[in-house]
């Protein structure tokens, strides 16, 4: 354990390489073709999404400077408010939306990086193969001291970024401003329309709360946290928008509908194939870094959980770096596991369920974070300046925003995404009664 004291921890950088890095994956370089049938007015729904997503950004950023320096970020939040069993919950449904989330992000790199490598598209062996060789590899990265990981976050995140950024501030120059006319394109009323694309915006959010998850590998966490959760969830937030303006003004919302990477396209319009293959090649290095961030996540929510007794004891083993190397490999079996499903005919069908599922299971994180924050409002206990009556408007339009992206995920999957949380119900018990034996 003494060497584990001298391992050296996150600077600012590299946390917010985490939070913008696993909040930028896959999903943007396709959204602009799901707008497209909305037309201009999906910008508005963008805004939306964007202004909630800042909300609850500044509320966990809160929460880490109130709760310091204790890794678990929702997790941990949720159980100093509300105690074990909501605390469990929230651990329980955010660790299967983080396998379920790195089984489909596994399979977007291997899907882009076959644009370079036709086999890997063509032979489901060699897709598969590269699949367990990129969780292989990631899952070793951070078991290993944690700026190794933060360093190929920050590398990962700034390539990412490039293409996005060039498309933005070059792409508008191409823009034709008769793309945004009419404003709604769709047969929807206006707020229909801003309601539909903001709740297809929605998950290319998740993971601004990333940064407080690892907060004892987090130096000056109290300061940190707070900076890279909101400046990572702001540069995010301009990303997007830009990114997507200047798609839809480079490419007509009819050709938009049709197109199957938009980003690619655009980026065509201007540079010929060599846009194209950059793009691509954006992708791929968005979803590998996206991986490698969630994976360090996925190592951190169990062991909180096990080091209170709410998860089994193996969770919170960690090796000579201090990391939590049972969790994250047992993590990486499972989401193997389920990438392989994707590679099966016969799974293919049960793999997109799973995935469906699990993204909504990590809703109930920001519900009971920003209740967590008005409890500590209404208790007393916001050591910020501001601590009023006034303050619980932020926790309020939260977990307003929280509930509404519920919702807007659709009925089949929050019924399923319940059911599945409440079947960790018995796994609870089990754990609980384990716990209480062995402290007898």
């Amino acid at each position: 354990m003494n060497q584990a004291k001298n391992v050296k921890k996150l600077g600012l950088w590299m946390a917010m390489a985490l939070v913008i890095g696993n909040m930028i994956g896959s999903g943007i370089f396709f959204l602009p073709s799901s707008l497209g049938a909305y037309g201009g007015i999906s910008i508005l729904g963008w805004l939306f999404t964007s202004a909630g997503a800042l909300i609850l950004a500044f509320i966990f950023s809160r929460l880490s400077q109130i709760v310091r320096n204790v890794s678990g970020g929702p997790y941990a939040y949720t159980r100093d408010r509300f105690g074990d069993f909501p605390g469990f919950l929230v651990a329980w449904g955010y660790i299967l939306s983080v396998w379920g989330s790195n089984a489909a992000i596994t399979v977007a790199f291997v899907s882009y990086l076959s644009v370079f490598f036709p086999v890997l598209g063509t032979n489901p062996l060699a897709g598969a193969g590269t699949g367990v060789l990129a969780i292989t590899f990631l899952t070793w990265l951070n078991t290993r001291p944690v700026r190794n990981a933060g360093k190929f976050q920050v590398i990962t995140t700034s390539l990412k970024l490039m293409p996005l950024l060039l498309m933005a501030f070059v792409g508008i120059f191409y823009l034709n401003p008769e793309h945004f006319h009419p404003f709604n394109t769709s047969t929807s009323s206006h707020f229909e329309a801003i309601s539909h694309t903001a709740a297809l915006t929605l998950f290319a959010f998740l993971g601004f709360e990333c940064a407080t998850i690892p907060a004892e590998k987090i130096a000056n966490a109290d300061r940190i946290i707070p900076r890279a959760t909101i400046w990572g969830t702001l540069i995010t937030i301009t990303v997007y928008l830009l990114g997507t303006v200047a798609v839809m003004g480079i490419i007509s919302p009819m050709e938009l509908t049709q197109s199957n990477a938009p980003f690619a396209d655009a980026a065509a319009r201007i540079w010929g194939s060599p846009g194209r293959y950059l793009v691509a090649g954006g992708v791929v290095v968005s979803t590998f870094g996206a991986l490698n961030g969630w994976i360090l996540i996925q190592g951190q929510i169990p062991y909180a959980a096990a080091r209170d007794q709410l998860f089994p004891p193996l969770f919170k083993r960690t090796n000579r770096y201090d990391m939590p190397v049972t969790a994250i490999l047992i993590g990486s079996a499972i989401i193997t596991v389920a990438m392989l499903m994707n590679y099966s005919r016969g799974l293919v069908k049960a793999f997109e369920f799973l995935i469906l599922v699990t993204t909504t299971t990590v809703l109930l994180s920001y519900l009971f974070g920003a209740a967590a924050y008005a409890l500590f409002i209404l208790q007393g206990r916001n050591k910020l300046p501001g601590s009023s009556f006034k303050s619980l408007i932020l926790p309020i339009l939260g977990f307003a925003y929280a509930l509404w992206a519920v919702s807007g995920t659709g009925m089949e999957p929050v019924y399923w995404g319940f059911l599945l949380l409440f079947a960790g119900i018995p796994f609870y018990v089990y754990i609980r009664f384990k716990a209480s034996s062995s402290n007898e």
